[in-house]
């Protein structure tokens, strides 16, 4: 096994400057990761409940006094607006507390006199090292997903960072330290080859967040470990000729939201023929209100920005409305994408098959409610889709019609610690936020004892 001992650049998505050299962790550092993590991991899970309960939200409480500079660390990787990085940190401290509750919660059978002379309990016990792989899009935010319920649940966490984006993790990694305890949470910042070498330490579940490729690495180095995939989506919205006008702003903003670099964004807007003109003309106007560097931040990196382009040039879109790019003195280099309405497309076109990851909507029509499931439905993905109509029956059958991990009616991309959120097919499997997200981390363990006395 050869040590490298490699730096990465790391870049600013707003100019395209350089602004920083980290080192990769190499497989010595990775293994030292994993086995302070399995040393710790014993003293963690034999915390109560409540005594880790309350050390997590002691680590809320400091991701609170110290938002500015996880703001700041948030919005150099990623070239965020202020007020989204700002709410993201926000939303992360509130998803760390949630868990803190649940972790004290039941979530097992209850126990009891199940067979003849005996009576018998579940326990529900961490896995033990979990490595968390976290994407560039949501760097502090997925970092929670993956290692608040991980933490809550009894299990050690090491993370590896985005490549671009490992600024934020490693300054929750440094709180870490000081407030849970060394190895508890440790932070491996590197490149993809960092991450290999993490999945191929003796670690016993992986949680992993990004690309369907990435994914299907994880699972086959893996092997029988237990392994939770978020694996990204093109999300379906279907809008029904009584949607509400508002629909038009409420699509654009979802999907420009982060410069359309979520998982869950709106994608593929789906009408019947009778509103499809009406729904590219309040499209294209909701798009042209709304400019990258004003509106919402650049793309993450060159690869993203050159996706971005390759998708959108070998599209043969017959109508494109292209909104505008309003950037400050400086950031002429940055990695700035216009959105995008493209209409007019053929259905197997490449901005319509493949999942862009940008703020692009692309719009389809079919004849009715059945051909619109089909086109939601006829893509490899199964994240996040919505509909939007003033009809509640009308949205409810069709919100349960649609293949996904979450649908939204009349609104899209709105999340909370309470509910689930998960993939299926293409978009991978596991369950991340809820109550639910705990039995990723934990596995079930039945005891059976023999009662004194006659069998009954």
């Amino acid at each position: 096994m050869s040590l490298r001992q490699d730096t990465t650049r790391l870049t600013d998505p707003r100019t395209g400057i350089q602004r920083q050299e980290i080192p990769v962790s190499d497989a010595h550092t990775v293994a030292g990761a994993a086995a302070r993590a399995r040393q710790a991991q014993p003293a963690w899970a034999a915390l109560t409940p409540a005594r880790r309960s309350r050390l997590l939200l002691r680590l809320a409480d400091s991701i609170e006094d110290h938002a500015d500079e996880y703001v700041a660390a948030e919005r150099a990787g990623t070239g965020k607006p202020e007020a989204e990085a700002r709410g993201e940190v926000e939303q992360s401290a509130d998803v760390l507390r949630f868990f803190a509750g649940a972790l004290r919660t039941g979530t097992s059978p209850a126990a009891g006199h199940l067979l003849p002379g005996r009576e018998s309990w579940v326990r529900w016990e961490p896995l033990g090292v979990v490595a968390a792989i976290v994407p560039w899009n949501y760097p502090f935010l997925m970092t929670m997903w993956r290692a608040a319920p991980a933490l809550a649940a009894g299990n050690t966490v090491v993370v590896k960072p985005a490549e671009t984006t490992p600024d934020s993790a490693l300054t929750l990694g440094r709180y870490c330290e000081e407030i849970l305890g060394p190895g508890v949470l440790t932070v491996v910042p590197g490149d993809r080859e960092t991450g290999r070498l993490l999945v191929g330490t003796p670690v016993d579940a992986v949680a992993f967040t990004g690309s369907t490729a990435g994914g299907l690495d994880v699972v086959r180095r893996a092997g029988l470990r237990r392994v939770s995939l978020e694996l990204g989506g093109n999300g379906p919205a279907v809008v029904l000729p009584d949607a509400d006008e508002d629909t038009y702003r409420a699509l654009v903003q979802a999907c420009t939201y982060n410069a359309g670099q979520s998982c869950a964004s709106p994608a593929r807007v789906i009408t019947l023929r009778e509103n499809y003109e009406e729904v590219v003309e309040g499209l294209a106007k909701a798009m042209a209100a709304r400019s990258a560097g004003t509106d919402f931040g650049p793309l993450n990196n060159p690869d993203q920005a050159a996706r971005y382009d390759r998708v959108l040039e070998s599209s043969a879109a017959g109508v494109r409305h292209v909104g505008d790019i309003a950037t400050r003195p400086g950031e002429a280099g940055g990695y700035w994408r216009p959105g995008q309405i493209l209409a007019d497309l053929p259905p197997q076109d490449p901005a319509v098959q493949e999942e862009i990851f940008g703020p692009v909507l692309t719009v389809q029509a079919v004849a009715g409610h059945d051909e619109a499931v089909a086109m939601a439905n006829g893509v490899p993905q199964a994240l996040g889709a919505s509909v939007w109509s003033a009809s509640v029956d009308t949205a409810l059958a069709l919100a349960g019609s649609l293949d996904a991990g979450e649908v939204w009616v009349n609104c899209h991309l709105e999340q909370t610690p309470e509910l689930p959120h998960g993939g299926r097919r293409g978009s991978g499997h596991g369950t991340d936020l809820s109550v639910l997200a705990l039995s990723d981390y934990q596995r079930p363990k039945t005891v059976t004892v023999r009662r004194p006395g006659p069998e009954r």
